[in-house]
Protein backbone atom coordinates (compact mmCIF):
# COMPACT_ATOMS: atom_id res chain seq x y z
CA UNK A 1 0.00 0.00 0.00
CA UNK A 2 1.08 3.46 -0.66
CA UNK A 3 2.31 6.26 1.80
CA UNK A 4 -0.65 8.27 0.48
CA UNK A 5 -3.29 5.79 0.22
CA UNK A 6 -2.33 4.52 3.70
CA UNK A 7 -2.45 8.16 5.40
CA UNK A 8 -5.94 8.75 4.02
CA UNK A 9 -7.23 5.64 5.27
CA UNK A 10 -5.53 6.62 8.71
CA UNK A 11 -7.52 10.19 8.03
CA UNK A 12 -11.02 9.13 7.04
CA UNK A 13 -10.86 6.59 9.79
CA UNK A 14 -10.41 9.37 12.26
CA UNK A 15 -13.11 11.16 11.41
CA UNK A 16 -15.90 8.07 11.49
CA UNK A 17 -14.60 7.67 14.88
CA UNK A 18 -15.80 11.32 15.64
CA UNK A 19 -18.96 11.13 18.10
CA UNK A 20 -21.50 13.23 16.50
CA UNK A 21 -22.22 15.03 19.65
CA UNK A 22 -18.90 16.65 20.18
CA UNK A 23 -20.54 19.49 17.66
CA UNK A 24 -21.30 22.92 19.71
CA UNK A 25 -20.28 20.41 23.17
CA UNK A 26 -18.20 21.68 26.01
CA UNK A 27 -15.64 19.85 28.16
CA UNK A 28 -17.76 17.80 30.48
CA UNK A 29 -15.87 15.58 33.67
CA UNK A 30 -16.30 12.25 32.46
CA UNK A 31 -17.73 9.08 34.22
CA UNK A 32 -17.01 9.85 37.60
CA UNK A 33 -16.53 6.86 39.67
CA UNK A 34 -17.60 6.20 43.30
CA UNK A 35 -15.67 7.98 45.77
CA UNK A 36 -13.60 6.26 48.70
CA UNK A 37 -13.97 8.11 51.74
CA UNK A 38 -10.30 6.86 52.77
CA UNK A 39 -8.82 8.28 49.56
CA UNK A 40 -7.71 11.82 50.75
CA UNK A 41 -6.39 14.01 48.23
CA UNK A 42 -3.98 16.12 50.54
CA UNK A 43 -2.40 15.72 53.54
CA UNK A 44 -0.71 17.93 56.35
CA UNK A 45 2.08 17.67 58.77
CA UNK A 46 3.82 20.00 61.31
CA UNK A 47 6.75 20.12 62.82
CA UNK A 48 7.64 21.69 66.34
CA UNK A 49 9.98 20.04 68.14
CA UNK A 50 13.70 20.32 69.93
CA UNK A 51 15.42 20.98 66.00
CA UNK A 52 13.03 24.05 64.98
CA UNK A 53 14.06 26.04 68.43
CA UNK A 54 10.15 26.78 68.68
CA UNK A 55 9.47 27.53 65.19
CA UNK A 56 6.51 25.89 63.51
CA UNK A 57 7.29 24.57 60.29
CA UNK A 58 4.59 23.32 58.17
CA UNK A 59 4.35 20.61 55.27
CA UNK A 60 1.75 19.48 52.60
CA UNK A 61 1.03 17.27 49.53
CA UNK A 62 -1.64 17.30 47.67
CA UNK A 63 -3.07 16.25 43.97
CA UNK A 64 -6.52 16.18 42.07
CA UNK A 65 -9.44 14.30 42.99
CA UNK A 66 -9.14 12.29 39.90
CA UNK A 67 -7.13 11.76 37.05
CA UNK A 68 -7.47 9.22 33.73
CA UNK A 69 -5.07 6.77 32.98
CA UNK A 70 -2.50 7.82 30.04
CA UNK A 71 -3.27 11.81 31.39
CA UNK A 72 -0.91 14.14 33.46
CA UNK A 73 -1.40 14.29 36.85
CA UNK A 74 0.33 17.03 39.39
CA UNK A 75 1.20 16.85 43.32
CA UNK A 76 2.01 19.50 45.02
CA UNK A 77 4.67 19.45 47.40
CA UNK A 78 4.63 23.02 49.49
CA UNK A 79 6.84 23.67 52.76
CA UNK A 80 6.21 26.45 54.93
CA UNK A 81 6.47 27.98 58.42
CA UNK A 82 3.87 29.89 60.58
CA UNK A 83 6.33 31.70 63.22
CA UNK A 84 9.04 34.02 63.22
CA UNK A 85 11.88 32.99 61.65
CA UNK A 86 13.28 32.47 58.01
CA UNK A 87 14.29 28.50 57.24
CA UNK A 88 16.21 27.72 53.77
CA UNK A 89 14.67 24.63 51.96
CA UNK A 90 17.79 23.80 49.61
CA UNK A 91 16.36 20.08 48.58
CA UNK A 92 12.58 18.70 48.03
CA UNK A 93 11.93 15.10 47.27
CA UNK A 94 8.77 13.50 46.30
CA UNK A 95 8.19 9.79 45.87
CA UNK A 96 4.95 9.19 43.44
CA UNK A 97 3.27 6.36 43.13
CA UNK A 98 4.41 2.57 42.59
CA UNK A 99 4.83 2.28 39.05
CA UNK A 100 4.64 5.94 38.28
CA UNK A 101 7.62 7.27 35.60
CA UNK A 102 9.76 9.65 35.40
CA UNK A 103 8.11 13.40 36.16
CA UNK A 104 7.57 14.74 32.90
CA UNK A 105 8.11 18.01 34.20
CA UNK A 106 8.79 19.80 37.70
CA UNK A 107 8.16 23.64 38.59
CA UNK A 108 9.37 25.49 42.25
CA UNK A 109 7.24 28.51 43.01
CA UNK A 110 9.47 30.37 45.62
CA UNK A 111 10.56 33.90 47.11
CA UNK A 112 13.27 36.07 45.36
CA UNK A 113 14.44 39.02 46.09
CA UNK A 114 13.33 41.58 43.98
CA UNK A 115 10.60 40.24 42.68
CA UNK A 116 8.57 38.34 45.28
CA UNK A 117 7.10 35.19 44.66
CA UNK A 118 8.36 33.26 41.13
CA UNK A 119 7.72 30.22 39.52
CA UNK A 120 10.32 28.48 37.00
CA UNK A 121 11.28 25.13 35.62
CA UNK A 122 13.42 22.72 37.31
CA UNK A 123 15.43 19.53 36.12
CA UNK A 124 14.01 16.95 38.63
CA UNK A 125 16.93 14.50 39.54
CA UNK A 126 16.11 10.75 40.42
CA UNK A 127 17.31 8.63 43.33
CA UNK A 128 17.81 4.88 44.17
CA UNK A 129 14.51 4.60 46.51
CA UNK A 130 12.15 5.58 43.59
CA UNK A 131 11.97 9.41 44.65
CA UNK A 132 12.52 12.16 42.81
CA UNK A 133 14.37 15.77 44.17
CA UNK A 134 14.68 19.04 42.72
CA UNK A 135 17.59 20.99 44.71
CA UNK A 136 18.93 25.12 44.88
CA UNK A 137 21.16 26.86 46.90
CA UNK A 138 18.65 27.45 49.18
CA UNK A 139 15.11 28.87 48.66
CA UNK A 140 13.67 31.09 51.12
CA UNK A 141 11.00 30.43 53.37
CA UNK A 142 8.79 32.79 55.77
CA UNK A 143 5.58 32.97 57.39
CA UNK A 144 4.03 34.98 54.19
CA UNK A 145 6.17 32.85 51.79
CA UNK A 146 6.26 28.81 51.24
CA UNK A 147 7.72 27.24 48.98
CA UNK A 148 6.08 24.47 46.25
CA UNK A 149 7.53 22.32 44.23
CA UNK A 150 5.42 20.79 41.70
CA UNK A 151 5.89 16.90 40.23
CA UNK A 152 4.02 16.34 36.88
CA UNK A 153 3.79 12.75 36.23
CA UNK A 154 1.84 10.42 33.32
CA UNK A 155 -0.41 7.79 35.03
CA UNK A 156 0.36 4.57 33.66
CA UNK A 157 -2.07 3.71 30.78
CA UNK A 158 -2.54 0.05 32.45
CA UNK A 159 -4.22 1.95 35.67
CA UNK A 160 -7.74 0.48 36.02
CA UNK A 161 -10.67 2.54 36.05
CA UNK A 162 -12.08 2.87 40.19
CA UNK A 163 -9.14 2.29 41.53
CA UNK A 164 -7.42 4.19 44.32
CA UNK A 165 -3.89 5.28 43.74
CA UNK A 166 -2.12 6.51 47.09
CA UNK A 167 1.46 8.07 46.62
CA UNK A 168 4.86 7.58 48.87
CA UNK A 169 5.86 10.98 51.18
CA UNK A 170 8.14 13.46 50.97
CA UNK A 171 11.22 14.76 52.19
CA UNK A 172 12.46 18.17 52.58
CA UNK A 173 16.73 19.22 52.87
CA UNK A 174 17.78 22.78 54.38
CA UNK A 175 18.77 24.71 57.54
CA UNK A 176 18.54 23.42 60.98
CA UNK A 177 15.20 22.36 61.68
CA UNK A 178 13.03 22.29 58.18
CA UNK A 179 14.84 18.81 57.07
CA UNK A 180 12.35 15.93 57.77
CA UNK A 181 11.58 12.72 56.46
CA UNK A 182 7.38 12.78 56.30
CA UNK A 183 6.68 8.69 54.74
CA UNK A 184 3.06 10.02 55.53
CA UNK A 185 3.03 13.35 53.64
CA UNK A 186 0.69 10.98 50.60
CA UNK A 187 -1.49 12.18 48.33
CA UNK A 188 -4.42 9.87 46.85
CA UNK A 189 -6.61 10.09 43.68
CA UNK A 190 -9.01 7.39 41.68
CA UNK A 191 -8.61 6.55 38.21
CA UNK A 192 -11.59 7.62 36.39
CA UNK A 193 -12.54 6.97 32.94
CA UNK A 194 -11.26 9.48 29.90
CA UNK A 195 -13.50 11.98 28.83
CA UNK A 196 -14.41 12.98 25.65
CA UNK A 197 -11.82 14.97 24.58
CA UNK A 198 -9.07 12.61 26.47
CA UNK A 199 -10.83 9.92 24.70
CA UNK A 200 -10.63 11.66 21.18
CA UNK A 201 -6.79 13.12 21.51
CA UNK A 202 -6.02 9.71 21.68
CA UNK A 203 -7.69 8.78 18.59
CA UNK A 204 -6.45 12.01 16.54
CA UNK A 205 -2.31 10.81 17.91
CA UNK A 206 -3.39 7.39 16.17
CA UNK A 207 -4.27 9.18 13.55
CA UNK A 208 -0.90 10.53 12.95
CA UNK A 209 -1.98 14.03 14.02
CA UNK A 210 0.52 13.86 16.95
CA UNK A 211 -0.01 15.03 20.70
CA UNK A 212 1.37 18.57 20.11
CA UNK A 213 -1.67 18.52 17.25
CA UNK A 214 -4.96 17.88 19.03
CA UNK A 215 -5.08 20.20 21.79
CA UNK A 216 -8.37 21.42 23.14
CA UNK A 217 -9.17 25.49 22.88
CA UNK A 218 -8.04 27.45 25.39
CA UNK A 219 -12.34 28.14 25.70
CA UNK A 220 -12.33 24.60 26.66
CA UNK A 221 -14.57 24.05 23.85
CA UNK A 222 -14.89 20.80 21.65
CA UNK A 223 -16.74 22.35 19.04
CA UNK A 224 -13.11 23.98 18.36
CA UNK A 225 -10.64 21.26 18.60
CA UNK A 226 -13.59 19.32 16.70
CA UNK A 227 -13.32 21.26 13.66
CA UNK A 228 -9.80 21.93 13.99
CA UNK A 229 -8.90 18.30 13.61
CA UNK A 230 -11.42 17.95 10.95
CA UNK A 231 -9.27 20.38 8.96
CA UNK A 232 -6.37 18.96 9.74
CA UNK A 233 -7.49 15.68 8.53
CA UNK A 234 -9.14 17.11 5.32
CA UNK A 235 -5.90 18.15 4.86
CA UNK A 236 -3.91 14.92 5.13
CA UNK A 237 -6.27 13.64 2.90
CA UNK A 238 -4.35 15.72 0.07
CA UNK A 239 -1.07 15.23 1.26
CA UNK A 240 1.77 12.84 0.34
Amino acid sequence: MQPKTARRIAALAAVAALPSTLLGVGVGAGAANAANPDCKQSMHWEKNDWSTVGISHTYDKSTVAEAAAGTNITYKVVVGTTSIGNPYVNTIWDYPPVGFGKPVSAKVTAYHFPGGQKTEDVTPEPNEDGSWRVSSTGWFVNSGNPVTAEFTYRVPDRAQTGVSILSGGAAFGGTVGVGTTIPELSACFTVREKNTGESTLGSADGAGLGSTEGQLSSTGSLSDFTADTITKIIKNLGGS
